[in-house]
């Protein structure tokens, strides 16, 4: 029988002759041998640093699926010769806790650390990931989170203050091509593919390490002497459905992807996002409602029939359903993207909310208060209040802020599209004001 950890994972339990998947073969046996995260583990990097020094930090891994998390953490333990203990969020709770930490308390004892590994680390609740905290800062443990969700949301700042955390990539092209080459070398022969089926491999892969060597154990089965084109390969296996959690931080990289795209007038890359973002299983009312809200705030005045347009691919979209729907919502985008951009409306929005709460309740000047009843004239409700259609230019440049309230310029339009325009009213009444006030 071979023994655990030879192969880097439970496959080790069983005899060598027994059958492995090939991603389980190909499991790298030394940091060296590890894909696509260079940056971490090269001898300058962090993690390169601390094996070199042979002391290890606590540390959270985040990272997509198959871009070597669990891989690396073993690795890390038989280079610094701590006890490797693996533990899924998924399937344990705290009385499996309790039994790890006395056994590395008695390992601790004898003369050896222990690094605990904890798998999708993000599921414990946060009173079990308060549980680790004793234990991680009297050093009974070297903790090694994993997580493809973002720390920041999913774990406790007491937590994340004890533990570095280190981003792994998703693997580029480059780094799934050695994985390629390496199942090849492992099999002994070429994948029966052609180089645009070979290229569609990795695409299909989108960055996971594991997934791509499935998809290649799968290709192996078939006869040697078949090559594919990626017609054929399409037809043979099972697409990736891609990475996406509407709950997630996914979701809110791609809406702010797309956002950004439209802000910086990118017509193209927008149009990626929201096809990425639909293909991810998105909600299109969701991104309708965020289109209308970048109208506004991002379009504005500058265009005002931005937001009509808005609402109309919106209304279109409840009408027609998908997938025809999604067609007039591309629209809006490609709109979106061309139209001249100012958030003169938004920011200035923002400013009067502001001023608002500063001012408190200040009241109106009396001038322009209604006077219904006598004692309301009588002290002062409307005195002096001109008419504006009466005066000359349809103007009067009287006082609307409150007394004692210095007047503010809140909205300032930009030179783009309509607030040109309006640029030039409001500086044109500017003008009339500042000569009423010299009269």
């Amino acid at each position: 029988m071979a023994k655990r950890g030879e192969s880097g994972g439970d496959a080790g339990l069983f005899s060598a002759a027994a059958p492995r998947p090939l991603a389980d073969r190909l499991r790298p046996r030394t940091l060296d041998e590890v894909v696509g995260q260079d940056h971490l583990l090269k001898p300058d990097g962090p993690l390169g640093r601390m094996v070199a020094a042979r002391r290890l930090a606590s540390m959270v891994l985040w990272g997509p699926p198959g871009c070597g998390k669990t891989t690396i953490a073993r690795l890390l333990a038989h280079s610094t010769d701590l006890h490797f203990e693996p533990l899924s969020a998924v399937f344990s709770g705290v009385a499996d806790l309790r039994k790890i930490f006395d056994a590395a308390r008695a390992r601790r004892v004898a003369g050896q650390g222990t690094l605990l590994f904890i798998d999708e680390i993000h599921r414990f609740n946060r009173s079990q990931q308060d549980g680790f905290l004793p234990y991680v800062e009297d050093g009974t443990v070297t903790l090694v989170g994993a997580t493809t969700e973002n720390p920041s949301f999913e774990l406790n700042a007491a937590l994340l203050s004890r533990a570095q955390v280190f981003v792994l990539n998703r693997l580029d092209d480059a780094a799934l091509e050695r994985l390629l080459a390496r199942a090849e070398a492992e099999v002994g022969r070429p994948l029966p593919l052609d180089a645009d089926a070979r290229a569609a491999v990795k695409a299909m892969a989108d960055g996971d390490g594991r997934f791509c060597l499935n998809l290649c154990e799968e290709l192996f089965a078939l006869p040697a002497d078949t090559v594919l084109d990626t017609n054929a390969l399409a037809a043979t296996i099972q697409r990736r459905a891609p990475l996406y959690d509407k709950a997630q931080e996914g979701h809110y990289n791609l809406i702010s992807a797309l956002h950004k795209s439209l802000r910086g007038s990118d017509t193209d890359a927008a149009l990626y996002w929201y096809s990425r973002m639909l293909d991810g299983g998105e909600d299109p009312r969701y991104i309708a409602r965020r289109l209308t809200r970048f109208a506004v705030e991002d379009i504005g005045l500058a265009d005002p029939n931005a937001l009509t347009q808005a609402i109309a691919a919106w209304e279109a979209y409840e009408r027609l359903g998908s997938p025809e729907g999604e067609l007039a919502l591309a629209q809006l985008v490609i709109y979106l993207g061309t139209a001249p951009k100012s958030n003169a409306g938004y920011t200035a929005y923002k400013s009067a909310v502001r001023a608002a709460k500063e001012t408190g309740s200040l009241m109106p000047p009396k001038h322009i208060l209604n006077a219904p009843t006598k004692l309301m004239k009588s002290i002062g409700y409307g005195k002096g209040y001109e008419y504006d259609h009466d005066t000359e230019d349809g103007f009067s440049g009287q006082n609307y802020f409150p007394d004692g309230m210095a007047r503010r310029e809140f909205y300032k339009p930009v030179e783009r599209g309509f607030e040109r325009d309006l640029r030039k009213r409001l500086d044109y009444w500017t003008k009339l004001r500042e000569r009423r006030g010299e009269e």
